[in-house]
């Protein structure tokens, strides 16, 4: 989470996005559910949930980092939930285990899947910015299983 987050904020510095990171609610209206996403990324000016001042609810990007644990819902329920959110243009989902990412990316009402293992680069096209593969993984040592 923490290199993904760094060179978010580095790619975006100049441009009119808040990324938030693992504490920062997310309200989704269609589902009445809230969450708090691994990472989020969000256009400025924020949007609230009405009434509130701790609540977002306009992402653009949203990234899991699975774990056995969860995989499967953030692949499936969450996903679904999060699909529903009109602004929602992308979902990263950042493997722990090995150098593994899948990126969904909305084209009008199409999900596109791509995965990635070898590539260099990320493009988020929702954001116009590149994210070496590298960078997000710098650092990370995977247990031999």
């Amino acid at each position: 989470i923490g290199n993904l987050l760094v060179a978010l904020h580095t790619a975006l510095r100049d441009q009119l996005y808040a990324v938030f990171v693992t504490d920062q609610r997310l309200w989704i209206p269609e589902r009445r559910i809230a969450t708090y996403p691994d990472i989020m990324i969000m256009p400025e000016p924020l949007s609230y949930q009405e009434g509130r001042k701790d609540t977002l609810i306009n992402p653009i990007l949203i990234t899991e980092v699975l774990s056995s644990s969860t995989a499967n819902y953030d692949r499936e329920d969450k996903f679904a939930a999060y699909r529903t959110i009109a602004t929602f243009q992308e979902y990263l989902l950042i493997s722990q285990e090995r150098c593994y990412i899948e990126q969904f990316q909305k084209e009008g009402d199409r999900w596109f899947f791509t995965a990635y293992e070898t590539e260099a680069f990320i493009h988020l096209k929702s954001l116009g910015i590149e994210v070496a593969i590298a960078d997000i993984y710098n650092k990370i040592i995977f247990e031999n299983r």
